[in-house]
């Protein structure tokens, strides 16, 4: 479950940078970080329980090379539904996102209701992914998708106001 945003937070400095930090490599030692930030390992460690607790961390993760993996698609797709009703839109939202090949989804307006972002190991386990989440659902209208050539730019970090150095 994620945690509720508290709304009457407000970010400092060391708030910043701490989170700049952690979106670089969130596997740093709670020592190293505090030095970074120019803290204690003990201040370091109850602000960054505090900006959990506050919502602003949501998790902490490691980001896998696809290319270490080995070969794998890499698909966005655009998917515009039938009906537009609430519980329409939420009962496919709630498909898309628990089946393991989409990484990201998005509703997204105007154009088509969803855009996804999925990955599958080649084009036979990609037609699978199609028959589970588009082609047995009645209320799917249209997908468009495209094949990812080249991953330009991957990143992860959302922008942060200038923090002091």
């Amino acid at each position: 479950m994620k945690p509720e945003v508290v709304t009457n937070f407000s970010l400092d400095a060391t708030d910043l940078r701490i989170l700049a930090f952690l979106q670089e490599d969130a596997g740093v030692a709670n020592q190293d970080l505090a030095e970074r930030v120019h803290v204690s390992a003990a201040t370091c460690l109850r602000r960054v329980r505090r900006l959990v607790e506050a919502g602003f961390i949501l998790r902490r993760v490691a980001l896998l090379s696809p290319e270490a993996l080995g070969p794998v698609l890499q698909v966005i797709c655009e998917v515009t539904l039938d009906r537009q009703g609430l519980e329409h839109v939420d009962a496919f939202e709630a498909r898309v996102i628990a089946h393991p090949a989409v990484q990201q989804a998005y509703r997204v307006s105007p154009g088509p209701d969803l855009v996804l972002m999925a990955v599958a190991r080649d084009m036979s386990a990609w037609t699978q992914v199609v028959a589970a989440l588009f082609t047995q659902d009645a209320n799917v209208r249209n997908v468009k998708t495209f094949f990812v050539l080249k991953r330009s730019k991957y990143d992860t970090a959302w922008p942060l106001p200038q923090a002091d150095a």
